[in-house]
């Protein structure tokens, strides 16, 4: 199971600005007898922008270093006498200037606090004039997991095999040649790779021609890349295989892994084929390139990376062996592909113009992959998850240290951040917000006209870069814009179907931006409080907020909310468009009961006061199915949302959950554990027993019915199979005892089968904690990790592995993760958030950090989506001053170089202090209703209630 899927289920168990706006402005220091540098500024001049790159790599995979060459031609335009660009830990030489005079020397200046470079000329370069600059250089292959770097794997006889590869994004591609950086600055590159004969070339073109060169070397020659951002540009030296297929476009489809897992890339390859064959015909626009292919690299920190044409992965994202990967494994290798292939033309295709508006590019690809597997891959059931990233999401955006999605940012590690929040399962905060919004204001226009829309916003921003108000423009009065008379036939069809129509939800006059602005351009979001008096609802909006509510004062815009809702009388969902403070809505009749956000499809948190919580725990109770399992979750989410900060009882949000003994639906199932299991975790770390004991209680006596109903096998749909391996997994970590039982039995038949006895992958992570429980067993564990060769396998076992309660045996993962020899150093961030989990670990977790605090941030750059997932992850469930104190020693003894000024930090202390307010508030309620509820559930029942005396 990839790192992100297994992530999901363990969360069960262990719980753009211009060059004009005002910018600081850094100096360099002057070097005494040089220039100074001509530029202060850390975003590039407008006056010099690349056309195309020429571009040689020379990687050495025995020295690990590479050198190169780049001939970069210019649109010069405004005069100038310096060429300003990136390049970092660069070394540069023989910078030359070619004009159709001839060719001339150029001086070169550094700043590296900007990582710049500027090439400075004794001559004027002229507006309009054809220039091209070529420079030399020469660097180590990065030991990181950015730029050009390094990596490595170990073959079954123990050989170790070296690569390189690239990871561009967001500001990298600068640490493997001179260039200009930025999104903006699009250009065509011809890139040449020499490389050994036991090596082969990859990147984001197909080889046009290979030559033989001295020294016993190859140069692969690629052909010309369309216009693209240098972030995108990709190319790879290693001893990969691949398997290819075509798409009906005649598109070639490659998935490239090492050799002894090249069979492993069928499902993957299969996934591609379909899914571009989907973007095609949906976004109406053909792929622009005739290869697309997938890499399976061993190392590699995020889940995986859009560049054009080579679209790279960890392995979990993208190996699958049918017999030892999961139903979990499928879901998430198929939505990650869809991820990245819609990149290709939301984020490649189009591109915005500045990292302030990230949301575009990573939100519309999360969004696609719900959209895009709804309809090309219906079995795998995927829009039930989508709720749960938008739950994701509000925890962030709760808190006083969130952030606009469409939010200013200026130097590198800035940028980085805007990547935050747990890894690169894509769960960073601006992405699932971005995707959240946008189902919104899909469900509110109707899909149909969305897709125009976007269609729209496609075709006219090919090959440029767009700000936030350009799609909002696209999405507006698509039947009766400029461009309605060179209508795609998409929008033609649509429209000529609307006028036919009447009653239709889509408004012509609607102004997209207005609604959307307030969504995008503040942080946060709305809670709607709904109070119902005869047939009138009254409707007000205020910031939900976790922490910090007294100290909020910021002026906030009031958000447009596209309301949706059903009543008791009626299953239709209606629409309400909330656009003030307060507002009325009258309903034709009275009912019982009404349920706002229909199947969370806002991105918005709903209370219903005076008895209307009450109105809604009876229907749970009374006719739970009267509403959808997505309302259900929902509801569970909301309720327990407001009782965090005091809107309602915290009895309130509990006895809801009670209705739980009899749900059987995976987003209610899930969204009841995911709110439970947090509050015992806090009192697990805060070590009161009694209390411990009947939380777990109350936990297990909810779901035990539906957990004895679990089989150990592998049948039934995906949300079946998955909903098993969480019931059984959560079941077995809180030592329920006939699952207990059963994996042992299963562990034991399996270790004496030496591993070879085939388990059901569906229970496999049960069988596999309860045998880590031992030494052992656990050793049994870590050898099977060590000879596998299925990266699933080897993703379950290292995952289950950290369940045990053996301090020594975590210890020593911690230690190996970062060495990188047993267990991959790319894993180690989540191996930290495992071990930080368990009761055991989370004080070694805590300490690990501290101590290679150096080592982390230079291995994983600072700002990065790892880095946040080890410090917020860590830090979520820690509840008491002395460990809010701890931590806020520790990150205040950093330096703003070391990362003192990261997000992530503050999003830690303010989750820890909301997490100190909500134990100091609720313990001693949480004691009182967990003992009433016990006397209740245990009250004897009268054999025959006539002979019942009410005494």
């Amino acid at each position: 199971m990839p790192q992100a899927a297994l992530g999901l289920l363990l969360m069960f168990v262990y719980s753009g600005s211009s060059l004009g706006a005002q910018l600081p402005h850094f100096k360099p220091p002057d070097i005494p007898g040089s220039r100074p540098f001509p530029w202060d500024q850390m975003r590039l001049p407008k006056t010099v922008f690349p056309v195309h790159y020429m571009l040689t790599m020379h990687p050495n995979l025995t020295t690990l270093n590479f050198k190169g060459i780049v001939c970069i031609q210019l649109d010069i335009r405004e005069d100038t006498t310096a060429i300003v660009l990136h390049a970092k830990q660069l070394k540069t030489f023989n910078v030359k200037l070619r004009t159709p005079e001839g060719v001339r020397d150029l001086q070169v200046l550094e700043n590296p606090y900007h990582q710049q470079l500027a090439l400075v000329s004794d001559e004027v370069l002229t507006k309009g004039k054809d220039y091209e600059v070529e420079l030399e250089f020469s660097a180590e292959l990065s030991d990181s997991y950015h730029g050009f770097y390094r990596s490595s794997y170990r073959t079954s006889s123990g050989e170790v095999r070296m690569l390189a590869s690239t990871q561009f994004e967001a500001t990298f591609a600068r640490t493997a040649f001179p260039c200009f950086d930025e999104p903006a600055f699009k250009a065509n590159f011809t890139i040449s790779v020499i490389r050994e004969p036991r090596h082969i070339a990859i990147s984001n073109m197909p080889k046009t021609k290979t030559l033989a060169l001295p020294g016993d070397v190859l140069e692969d020659r690629f052909g010309t890349t369309v216009k693209m951002s240098t972030y995108l540009v990709a190319f790879i030296v290693s001893d990969f295989q691949s398997v290819s297929k075509y798409t009906l476009q005649g598109v070639k489809i490659s998935v490239y892994a090492v050799p002894e897992k090249v069979n492993q890339t069928g499902f993957a390859l299969d996934v591609a084929v379909r899914l571009l064959d989907f973007y095609d015909n949906y976004f109406n626009i053909a792929y622009p390139l005739p290869k697309q292919d997938l890499a399976a690299i061993p190392d590699f920190q995020s889940g995986a990376m859009e560049n054009w044409g080579l679209t790279t992965y960890r392995e979990g994202a993208l190996l699958y062996d049918p017999d030892q990967s999961s139903v979990s494994d499928k879901v998430h290798i198929t939505k990650i592909i869809a991820h990245e292939l819609a990149h290709q033309w939301f984020g490649n295709l189009v591109t915005m113009e500045w990292w302030s508006d990230l949301w575009l590019n990573e939100g519309f690809a999360k969004f696609m992959e719900f959209i895009s597997l709804d309809i090309a891959y219906p079995e795998l059931q995927t829009d039930d998850m989508f709720l749960m990233k938008c739950f994701h999401a509000m925890e962030v955006d709760s808190l006083a240290s969130s952030h606009p999605i469409s939010t200013p940012v200026e130097n590198p590690t800035e940028i980085q951040e805007m990547f935050d929040d747990v890894s690169y399962d894509k769960r960073c905060f601006l992405v699932l917000k971005g995707a959240c919004i946008l189902n919104m204001i899909q469900v509110f226009l109707t899909p149909e006209a969305f897709e125009v829309g976007i269609i729209r916003y496609l075709k006219r921003y090919s090959y440029r870069n767009t700000v936030n108000s350009h799609l909002w423009e696209s999405l507006t009065d698509i039947c009766n814009g400029d461009d309605l008379q060179e209508a795609l036939p998409k929008q033609k069809e649509f429209c000529s179907k609307r006028d036919l129509e009447s009653g239709k939800s889509y408004n012509d006059n609607l102004n997209v931006k207005t609604i959307m602005d307030t969504w995008t351009l503040q942080q946060g979001f709305p809670l709607v409080s709904v109070e119902v008096k005869n047939r009138g609802v009254w409707l007000t909006q205020e910031r939900y907020l976790k922490s910090g509510d007294a100290a909020y004062t910021e002026r906030r815009l009031v958000w447009w909310i596209p309301l949706t809702y059903k009543t008791s009388v009626s299953n239709t969902t209606q629409h309400h468009l909330m656009k003030s403070e307060a507002d009325i809505l009258r309903l034709p009749d009275e009912v019982e009961w009404l349920k706002f956000n229909v199947d969370m499809s806002g991105y918005y948190i709903v209370h219903y006061a005076n008895k209307g919580w009450r109105t809604i725990i009876k229907l749970l109770q009374d006719n739970h199915t009267a509403l959808s399992g997505k309302d259900r979750a929902s509801l569970i989410h909301d309720v327990f949302r407001l009782a965090s900060i005091g809107k309602v009882d915290l009895a309130t949000a509990l006895d809801l959950s009670t209705y739980l003994s009899k749900e059987t639906d995976i987003m209610a199932v899930s969204q009841g554990l995911g709110e439970l299991l947090p509050i015992y975790k806090l009192i697990e770390k805060r070590g009161i027993t009694q209390l411990e004991i009947s939380m777990k209680r109350y936990i297990l006596d909810l779901f035990k019915g539906l957990i004895s109903q679990q089989k150990w096998d592998d049948s039934g749909s995906v949300s079946e199979r998955m909903l098993r391996s969480y019931l059984l997994l959560f079941a077995c970590v809180r030592n329920f005892t006939p699952c207990v039982t059963k994996a042992q039995q299963l562990f034991n038949m399996w270790k004496d089968s030496d591993g070879d006895m085939s388990l059901p992958v569906d229970v496999i992570m049960a069988v596999y904690v309860v045998g880590a429980q031992t030494s052992e067993g656990w050793d049994f564990l870590l050898e099977k990790y060590r000879r596998s060769l299925q990266t699933s396998v080897k993703t379950h076992i290292k995952a289950a592995l950290t369940f045990t309660p053996l301090r020594d045996k975590l210890k020593w993962m911690l230690e190996q993760s970062l060495l990188g020899e047993v267990m991959e150093t790319h894993d180690l961030p989540g191996v930290i958030f495992y071990v930080s989990r368990n009761p055991i670990g989370h004080k070694l977790a805590w300490d690990f950090i501290r101590a290679n605090w150096q080592t982390l941030i230079e291995k994983f750059e600072l700002g990065s989506s790892s880095i946040a997932h080890m410090v917020t992850g860590v830090t979520s469930h820690y509840s008491t001053s002395a460990m809010l104190e701890s931590v806020q020693n520790f990150f205040g003894s950093l330096t703003e170089e070391t990362g003192s000024e990261m997000r992530c930090i503050q999003q830690a202390y303010d989750t820890i202090q909301d997490n100190i307010n909500w134990a100091n508030n609720n313990f001693s309620k949480l004691q009182s209703w967990l003992s009433k509820q016990h006397h209740v559930r245990n009250k004897p029942k009268p054999t025959n209630p006539h002979l019942h005396v009410d005494l």
